[in-house]
């Protein structure tokens, strides 16, 4: 058990020296207290790492000082301890923010599971929070605010400052020229040109001539000498979009222009030096089109120096709908109408979509209701095809959060009375995976089956992740 300190709340002196015998041999502080008005005085002079809360003290109800520490917002994880008939107060101390819950009798082993994954929980709650504290909704022509997307921007911010190749990988539409440019301009190069090039829009008998330019007679139509695009982006960035649409012949050339930094134009003689900083970027999955022998290895391994890879729009968790609002307002103004919001069916029918096409199918959808329809509030029938033929998903009738968790304690508490003790978070992983396994991996659509926000998984997905490298798994 890592170190840390526990607050322990029980007014029967005979079981809290038996729990604070459990705790011996771990690396935490005990304190023990006996009645609530101690265990509100302990709290206000340090805040431990986890407090085990007897229900019933003498002077007051448990609930009153749980309440308490959640409204302070004091980063402490609750386990409650309770009788074994008195369950659905345990339930309700978990609605109230409790971690975990012991019914006793608990063994030594119960104990010390539960505090160690208290533990645990407080300091990977606490990582999130930092990530979180740290967020931005918005970067450089980038909207969404989900955990995913933070990756992204710190990758960004981190290679926008080195000279390093960037290689970019997404799906279509995902927004890599987006990213290209967010590296561009954060950069040194900053006020240096930045000039795209997508190698798979131009014939291949041309390409060349695009990327290095050509002399005047080099080819026919050839009537005067033309700069390519690594001259005109020399002192900033050359982004090379597509770049495994490249023919083999010319990734030979460009293998040798980004070790030289040296070319020719298409039928000249004369080498040319450059500056340029290269970003790349790729819909399909490099490595495969190396083994396929599409893809040189050496102009890979040259290029994939600083790897940035954009999520798909449905993985990239509550910023669906943050962007479709984007959209709506932006082009509301550029059409001259007057819509200003989404009906929460509409919303909910965006969110739960899965877009196949990304930004780009969403950018086209949005552009699509603006123009053919009227009104200031977007509804489900305006909504085109293949949105038009969805159905807004059921929420459970609790509360977002109650149903769900009170399923996930009413299966501990079954596995308890069959002798098999698990792990609260252990169980509620189960059955977050289960939901989002039912339904095709889209987490918003199983969010709103659980009535929880899909935020609340994807934060809970980065826990275990965490969880499982600490643990070497």
């Amino acid at each position: 058990m890592s170190g840390g300190s526990i607050l322990l709340v029980e007014d029967t002196p005979s079981l809290a020296r038996l729990y604070k015998k459990y705790l011996d041999d771990e690396d935490v502080d005990v304190t023990m207290v006996g009645t609530g008005k101690e265990a509100l005085k302990a709290l206000s002079a340090e805040v431990p790492s986890v407090v085990l809360l007897d229900l019933r003290l003498p002077d007051m109800d448990g609930l009153d000082i749980l309440k308490e520490i959640h409204s302070r917002e004091l980063p402490s994880e609750v386990v409650v301890i309770t009788a074994h008939g008195s369950i659905n107060v345990a339930v309700e101390a978990m609605r109230n923010g409790a971690y975990d819950f012991l019914v006793k009798p608990f063994n030594a082993e119960r104990l010390l599971v539960t505090v160690r994954n208290a533990l645990k929980h407080r300091s990977l709650s606490a990582i999130v929070k930092k990530i979180k504290d740290g967020s931005r909704d918005s970067y450089f022509g980038f909207i969404g605010s989900s955990l995913a997307m933070q990756a992204v921007y710190s990758t960004v911010d981190a290679a926008a400052a080195s000279k390093a190749t960037v290689f970019i990988t997404g799906e279509s539409g995902t927004g890599k020229e987006v990213a290209a440019e967010a590296i561009h301009r954060q950069s040194p190069r900053k006020n240096g040109p930045f000039v795209a090039i997508n190698c798979g829009a131009i014939p291949k008998d041309l390409m060349e001539s695009e990327i290095f330019g050509h002399v005047k007679g080099a080819f026919t139509g050839a009537h005067a000498d033309r700069d390519g695009a690594a001259s005109r982006a020399s002192g900033g960035t050359l982004f090379l979009d597509e770049i495994c649409e490249m023919d083999l012949a010319l990734q030979t050339k460009l293998l040798r222009f980004i070790q030289t930094g040296t070319f020719q134009k298409v039928g000249g003689s004369k080498n040319e030096k450059v500056d340029v900083r290269f970003v790349c970027a790729t819909n399909r999955d490099p490595l495969a089109e190396v083994e396929a022998g599409n893809f040189r290895e050496d102009l890979y391994y040259r290029l994939h120096v600083i790897p940035v890879h954009l999520p798909p729009l449905r993985d990239r968790n509550g910023d669906v709908v943050e962007i479709a609002r984007h959209f709506l307002t932006a082009y509301a103004g550029e059409e001259g109408k007057s819509f200003t919001s989404f009906s929460p069916e509409a919303e909910q029918i965006v969110g739960q979509f899965n877009w196949p096409g990304n930004i780009r199918q969403l950018q086209n959808v949005i552009r699509n209701i603006v123009v053919l329809n009227e009104g200031e509030t977007v509804t489900p029938e305006m909504l085109p095809p293949p949105l038009n033929g969805l159905s807004v998903e059921a929420t459970p009738a609790a509360p977002p959060g109650q149903a769900a968790e009170a399923d996930v304690i009413e299966t501990h508490t079954a596995n308890a009375d069959n002798g098999e003790i698990m792990p609260l978070w252990r169980v509620e992983r189960d059955v977050i995976e289960r939901a989002i396994e039912a339904c095709d991996g889209n987490i918003p659509k199983a969010a709103a089956k659980l009535g929880i926000s899909p935020s609340t998984i994807y934060r809970k997905k980065l826990n275990w992740e965490a969880e499982e490298s600490s643990s070497g798994g």
